[in-house]
């Protein structure tokens, strides 16, 4: 696996993920962002460690355009703009809760070392994600 931190970046398939992404039109960003989102939620036994590294890339993005998100890795997210994609935080909530649910090796692989900065990272991101109550949203008038 070429992990180098907790980061939600800090792997290869995600930098790949991300690179891909800037070779992408600017009309299917948000098409890759759903499919990775969607697959992950898809499978039903073993997830693999990629697609789960590219899924929480994919909800990392998500999450970086909603209120209380980080900004995406300067280094190894995305250079190009990416289009709104608020409209997909509950497949980036469904996806990051199937990452974390057995049967998945990107689970079983952070369980294996310390991986409790890295499960307070994917907690963070859900946090995020979650919708915010009505009495939280801003008011236009």
């Amino acid at each position: 696996m070429g992990t180098w931190d907790v980061g939600l970046f800090d792997n290869d398939t995600a930098a790949d993920f991300c690179g891909d992404l800037d070779e992408a039109a600017a009309d299917e960003r948000e098409g890759i962002v759903r499919s990775t989102l969607v697959r992950v939620i898809g499978i039903a036994g073993y997830l693999e460690a990629p697609e789960s590294e590219e899924a929480v890339a994919a909800a990392a993005l998500v999450a970086a355009q909603c209120p209380g998100g980080e900004p995406a890795d300067p280094i190894y997210g995305p250079e190009e703009p990416l289009p709104d994609l608020t409209g997909l935080r509950d497949l980036a909530l469904q996806a990051l809760d199937r990452i974390m649910t057995e049967p998945s090796e990107l689970m079983d692989l952070w369980a294996d070392s310390d991986g409790g900065p890295w499960r307070v990272n994917i907690r963070r991101l859900q946090n995020v994600l979650l919708p915010q109550p009505p009495g939280e949203q801003l008011s236009l008038i």
